[in-house]
């Protein structure tokens, strides 16, 4: 294995304030709550304090947005709101090494993932619906659809500033106003974004963000003022709120966790496959609710698979996320490691066999080696819950409609992967998954422009794309 010279970015690009409020009606204040402290998960370093907002600070929030929605955002025309989103995409641009940084200082991710991956995707889903502000007769909703009015939004930690573009682009492209609140371990981004919202003079209180833990996420999803409902995050979670809006006027739209399958063929190219499934699960420490935590391998080719496998893992970087060269960064948080320490745990105990590659982990910070479990079954723990860090099961099967069962055999329903060089085996497996999103010899790729969502408790509704511009809008009938 080669060794590398460090090749460091540089953190002097960002300048990280002592301390952050809330930021409301176009300007930061203070929160009532007690502050919380962000910190860096690879140093266990302080970056910031930051507010939290209480209920009476969530309602500040909304009357703002409401007032905005009612008097600026929502009576301007289509094509100026246009513009304002096409001005916060190119400041995204502008600024992308500084959010890139930030991001993986406040996450944990590896800057290179930041830099090549989060911060251009979240500048092309703002150019993206900003197009299609002036263009909604064309959404399926029939003619001059209307805007819900206020947009209570709760995302993660694991892609924070992705997640915001995700929400708040195509609530502002339909007229909609937001609140906003970030993950507690991750708000940093976000209130950089508010910088951006000040430097593209959106009007006060299109953008609100309010930070906090889960009291403050409960404030702003039960808020009764609030009409649109969105959440990133985990399938507990999603169920208080889906219990929390049942039987209101508010519409709603849950992203909640995966459990997915990576299906391998015995045609498929090893070293193609290899690659794609290291992306599936390794990609952002496996933080990924549509990550390939399930290796499905036709039985023919699991030793030649697995031990590919195996040599392509040893040269995986784990280190600094500041380092260029570095693959996989830290662990999010310490509860995070905890719990992928203790769900690991579990699978040896079923008698599952446990591989990771050899090497040092820093001494400070939260990390866990990639890691692949082979001889699983499908009872077990570790093929059945969502671990959310960098662990890969293995199972085996022998025919497709047995490939077909195991994939299926889930209370997940949000991605798959499938590696073939069968055109008419993809369509004919793809068809048969129940799965949100299918891949097709790759693994984790994005766009704005294509639909992202799942089934059962992966969730309901659609993010992105023209059908993730529907749950924004009433349509004629409404």
């Amino acid at each position: 294995m080669f060794e590398y010279a460090p090749a460091l970015e540089s953190r002097s690009i960002v300048d990280i304030r002592p301390s952050y409020g809330l930021f409301v009606d176009g300007e930061f204040t203070e929160g009532g709550g007690t502050p919380l402290k962000t910190v860096d998960p690879a140093t266990e370093e302080v970056l910031s304090e930051v507010a939290t907002g209480t209920d009476a600070d969530v309602d500040r929030a909304v009357k703002a947005a409401r007032r905005a929605f009612t008097r600026t955002w929502g009576p301007m025309r289509p094509a100026d709101r246009g513009k304002y989103l096409y001005r916060i995409a190119r400041l995204l641009q502008e600024r992308a090494r500084e959010f890139a940084v930030l991001e993986s200082l406040d996450n944990g991710k590896p800057i290179r993932e930041s830099r090549d991956v989060d911060l251009p995707l979240a500048a092309a889903h703002f150019f993206y619906h900003a197009g299609w502000a002036d263009k909604l007769d064309h959404v399926g909703l029939g003619s001059s659809p209307r805007p819900r009015g206020v947009a209570g939004q709760v995302i993660p930690w694991n892609f924070p500033m992705l997640m915001l573009a995700w929400k708040v682009a195509p609530a502002l492209a339909t007229g909609n106003t937001v609140v906003l609140k970030p993950a507690e371990t991750t708000p940093l981004t976000a209130l950089l974004f508010a910088e951006v919202c000040q430097q593209a003079d959106l009007p006060p209180g299109v953008v609100n963000i309010v930070t906090g833990a889960g009291d403050t996420g409960r404030a702003v999803v039960e808020h009764p003022d609030v009409d649109k409902v969105a959440f990133t995050g985990s399938t507990e979670v999603g169920r208080s709120i889906a219990r929390a809006v049942a039987g209101t006027r508010k519409s709603v739209t849950l992203e909640l966790g995966g459990k997915a399958a990576n299906i391998v063929f015995d045609d498929a190219p090893v070293d193609q496959a290899v690659e794609g499934i290291v992306r599936g699960i390794f990609f952002n420490q496996g933080h990924v609710c549509c990550a390939g935590s399930r290796l499905l391998v036709q039985e023919s080719v699991h030793d030649e698979v697995v031990a590919s496998l195996q040599r392509r893992i040893g040269t995986l970087r784990v280190g600094d996320p500041l380092d260029k060269n570095t693959d996989i960064g830290a662990i999010n948080s310490a509860a995070q490691l905890a719990r992928i320490t203790e769900l690991t745990g579990i699978g040896e105990t079923e008698g599952a066999t446990c591989w990771q590659p050899d090497g040092v982990l820093p001494d400070r910070g939260f990390w866990f080696k990639p890691t692949v479990f082979t001889d699983v079954s499908p009872a077990m723990r570790i093929a059945r819950d969502e671990v959310f860090g960098p662990v890969l099961s293995v199972l085996t099967f022998r025919t497709p409609d047995e490939a077909v069962a195991k994939a299926n055999n889930t209370t997940y329903g949000l991605s798959a992967g499938i590696w073939s060089e069968k055109g008419s085996r993809i369509l004919s497996i793809a068809s048969r998954l129940r799965a949100g999103v299918v891949w097709a010899n790759t693994f984790n790729e994005f766009d704005p422009t294509s639909p992202f969502g799942g089934y059962k408790q992966s969730g309901y509704g659609r993010e992105g794309g023209r059908h993730g511009l529907t749950a924004y809008l009433k349509g004629a009938s409404e």
